[in-house]
């Protein structure tokens, strides 16, 4: 009911205090006795006694149409509660699995399986596979730009560009392609792509270049724009270099010396 979800979603009944505060509610300006609504003792199995005992036939078939719509408005709230996760499920899994498999080798059934739910399902969340990649480079996007961000709240402000760019260059991030930038992961593939997956890609793109560009001492000059520019294109190559090698060594040297040069360039 409403008032159970109103003041706590995980209580499964409600109290007597939070049933007579609604039947007051509901009571204001008819002719119900208000010793009902503000009984200080009014335990719920005599309720309906109580009420049958205090109202007309009138008012109490107004009572029984006001508890079916708030019973019927909980029931609609809930379901969207559900539908609501059911679709976070969906593009978190997704995200995840466009990184881990390409944008070609994410199919629908398997995220719905991933998700937890049924193929039939999907076409209830979007209305087609390239709205759901959409969705999903937007929420590896958000992703990316939140281990930033992270990174950025642990660091001083003097070195905060370095943490940034150790942050994207570290082994950690190397290792967690399913989890890590997705322009790295991705990059090659996005050109093949339907618009809307480009847009959003571009968009995310376009933060990640600001939040490199606003760690530089001369933020918001043309200079520092373009040393951003270069900054988040160096990262993204040398990511994508590291994980194509197979030789370790060589894995760790090309993300050492770009993050050497980096960090002299944000100085």
């Amino acid at each position: 009911m409403r008032w159970l979800t109103a003041r706590d979603p995980h209580k499964k009944q409600a109290t007597p205090y939070e049933i007579r505060h609604d039947l007051w509610c509901f009571g204001k300006g008819t002719d119900i006795p208000l010793t009902f609504f503000l009984s200080a003792s009014c335990p719920q199995g005599n309720l309906s006694r109580k009420f049958e005992r205090s109202t007309s036939p009138h008012l109490r078939h107004r009572f029984t149409c006001y508890m079916m719509i708030i019973m019927r408005n909980s029931t609609i709230n809930s379901r969207a509660a559900a539908k609501e996760a059911s679709h976070k499920r969906i593009v978190q899994a997704a995200a995840r699995a466009i990184r881990r498999s390409g944008f070609d080798g994410t199919g629908v059934a398997d995220i719905m399986k991933e998700a937890g739910l049924t193929h039939g399902a999907f076409y209830a969340h979007f209305d087609s596979r390239e709205a759901m990649l959409a969705k999903a480079a937007e929420q590896a996007g958000a992703e990316s730009n939140a281990a930033g961000a992270l990174a950025l709240s642990s660091a001083c402000s003097k070195g905060a560009f370095q943490a940034l760019v150790q942050a994207y260059l570290s082994k950690e991030h190397l290792m967690s392609i399913e989890t890590g930038c997705p322009v790295a992961a991705l990059g090659s593939e996005m050109h093949r792509q339907a618009p809307e997956v480009r847009r959003v890609t571009t968009r995310g793109i376009k933060e990640m270049i600001d939040q490199v560009a606003r760690q530089l001492p001369d933020w918001g000059q043309p200079d520092a724009h373009e040393r951003a520019l270069v900054t988040v294109a160096t990262m993204v190559g040398t990511l994508i270099l590291a994980r194509a090698v197979d030789d370790a060594a060589l894995s760790e040297s090309l993300c050492s010396a770009a993050l050497k040069r980096l960090d002299s360039s944000g100085s």
